[in-house]
């Protein structure tokens, strides 16, 4: 882990891009000075962090600079609807993860996912379970063991409600015939803060907002959603390691606008393959453990509908809707 998170405030943050050093990279002539990426992570949390480093290296390869803008409310209600009304011309996009597939599915929100379309796909994001640096648990197995024997004294912490994480509980679960109570929160920052304070015994998360808590060992890993042990963290077992069959893939990518014109999303196309080759990208994504998992404009919003699909008929199979 050679990388530490900066703490950022406010709710916009302008991370500019010097074209002249970026050496041998040949800058393509986009539509626009200034880009604006939206999220509706707030400040330290997974999304915004992935976004506020790849801007730092992404200018180079698309020719402009960026804003990133936390726009809060409603699990990603409120960016949804930023975007689907602004202006399909390249100038405003959105960082996606299947929060804003089921906030779409579950709270009925003015503007959905499909008021939005797909650019581009950047990433697979490990799920982990950690707890804080002194806590008692070691292992998965101990804390299910402990939930079993007093539901009470067992308290998982989630980001939102309509997050990833907050579905992978449920499915936890009913796997393990656990059930603790599941605490929700703002987002990955607001939940660091929790497991750091005692108030959950547990927080399911991305390592990249956990960095610099991981290096002074004030939080640690327990276990990881993923088929295989991470590189970086090879001491870690997987959970079906420990007997829970349970994997994880949390996708972040980009979207915009519906209606974007197909010369944009080329250029989008072309800029993130060249960033995901970037020495110096590359270094900080694989030290947060992120699987480079490129898709085309086409063939990313195949799979957003692919992925809602098998959101909806998760939602119905463990009663989290009716239909």
């Amino acid at each position: 882990m050679n990388q530490k998170i900066r703490s950022l405030t406010g709710a916009v943050a302008m991370v500019a891009v010097t074209l002249g050093a970026a050496g041998t990279v040949l800058a393509q002539e986009y539509p626009h000075d200034s880009v604006t990426l939206v999220t509706h992570s707030k400040s330290g949390g997974g999304t915004d962090v992935f976004l506020r480093e790849m801007v730092k290296h992404l200018g180079p390869y698309l020719g402009a600079d960026f804003v990133v803008e936390n726009v809060r409310g409603g699990s990603g209600a409120k960016a949804m609807a930023k975007l689907a009304t602004s202006p399909a011309d390249g100038s405003i996009f959105y960082g996606t993860t299947p929060t804003f597939i089921n906030t779409s599915l579950l709270s009925e929100p003015e503007y959905t996912y499909q008021d939005l379309m797909g650019v581009t796909n950047v990433f697979l994001d490990p799920q982990i379970v950690y707890v804080k640096g002194d806590s008692p648990f070691n292992s998965l197995t101990e804390v299910v063991d402990a939930a079993k024997a007093d539901p009470g004294a067992v308290i998982f912490g989630v980001t939102t409600p309509g997050s990833l994480d907050r579905q992978v509980m449920e499915k936890f679960k009913a796997l393990t015939g656990t059930d603790s109570p599941i605490v929700t929160h703002d987002g990955g920052g607001e939940l660091l803060i929790s497991v750091l304070n005692g108030t959950v015994s547990l927080g399911i998360g991305e390592i990249q907002e956990l960095t610099a808590q991981l290096e002074a060992g004030e939080v640690r890993i327990i276990t990881t959603y993923t088929d295989e042990r991470l590189d970086d963290f090879a001491d870690v077992p997987t959970a079906k390691e420990q007997g829970i069959d349970l994997v994880v893939n949390k996708f972040r990518g980009i979207a915009g606008p519906k209606g974007l014109p197909e010369d944009i999303t080329a250029k989008w196309e072309a800029a993130i393959q060249g960033v995901l080759e970037d020495e110096a990208f590359k270094a900080w994504y694989e030290a947060q453990s992120l699987v480079p998992f490129f898709k085309n404009t086409s063939d990313y919003n195949v799979f957003l509908e692919e992925f809602a699909v098998g959101q909806q008929a998760f939602f119905k199979e463990y009663g989290i809707t009716d239909d």
